[in-house]
């Protein structure tokens, strides 16, 4: 269970990073390590440390919580058949997400209303 655990720290760190457009050079910088460290901790090689993930969550500003959430006690679905088995943590996902999010309201909207019509065609 420690080496999921590790993996799922990780994947939440690449995840944020992502999503607020840094990269591994300015996260590790922000906390006073080398690049090659935060890559260790994205593919769960290292384990990272309390004081590490507290520095962390400063950096990337969620909560420490964060880096747990969508933990469970059984170990982490792995990817099957191709398909992720956490959709959102694709990069296309994020770069969907952030361009979503640097939208005005409207657009916003009216790209949320075309995504349902899509999915209520394909379901059709």
């Amino acid at each position: 269970m420690g080496d999921d655990i590790d993996l799922h720290l990780g994947k939440r760190l690449r995840r944020r990073r992502r999503l607020l457009g840094l990269t591994q050079e300015q996260v590790a910088e922000g906390v006073g390590i080398r690049f090659q460290q935060i890559q260790k901790y994205e593919c769960g090689a290292n384990r990272i440390s309390a004081a590490r993930l507290w520095q962390l969550a400063q950096v990337l500003d969620v909560p420490v919580n964060y880096f747990y959430d969508g933990l469970t006690e059984t170990p982490m679905r792995r990817e099957r058949d191709g398909v992720p088995a956490d959709p959102a943590a694709g990069k296309e996902t994020q770069d969907l997400i952030r361009a979503y999010q640097n939208l005005g309201e409207r657009p916003r909207r009216r790209l949320l209303d075309l995504a349902r019509s899509l999915n209520t065609e394909s379901v059709a």
